[in-house]
């Protein structure tokens, strides 16, 4: 049995479509997770697509995926510039972790320059808006192993 891909989104992600389209774009994440699991099935893959504001419940489906996905793709959203939670239990998982930003963090306020997540993400992929998710599925299904 194939493992499945898991795709983890963190705080204001289920806001896409209305928060700031002029950085995040109009595409609601809804939209976004059926054209990844449209993805995923034509890779002949289940996907796991979920979304939390509270970063404890992320840590939770990190250390899940740790045991049970092929591939994680994480959009940590803020916590990826606050969460060292987040950073310790990716480093569980023994597979490629894609980090991923609708927006250019790097390019936005000094706070965002602060990133726990890229040091323990195989990859990331950032500034490209809702077609950095097809460009991460299609990145972490090429290196996934199992």
């Amino acid at each position: 049995m194939t493992r499945p891909l898991y795709i983890l989104n963190g705080p204001n992600l289920n806001m896409l479509g209305q928060r700031e389209p002029e950085i995040y774009g109009t595409r609601t994440l809804d939209g976004i997770e059926k054209h990844c699991a449209s993805l995923a099935r034509e890779a002949k893959r289940t996907l796991v697509f979920r979304q939390s504001n509270a970063e404890g419940t992320l840590v939770d489906w990190v250390q899940e995926a740790a045991q049970e996905a092929c591939a994680l793709i994480l959009n940590a959203g803020a916590y990826t510039h606050t969460s060292i939670a987040l950073h310790d239990a990716l480093r569980l998982v023994p597979g490629p972790v894609i980090e991923l930003h609708l927006s250019n963090p790097a390019a936005r306020e000094n706070f965002r320059r602060t990133n726990y997540i890229a040091p323990v993400a195989t990859a990331s992929i950032c500034g490209f808006g809702a077609m950095g998710y097809e460009m991460a599925v299609t990145a972490a299904l090429a290196l996934a192993k199992t």
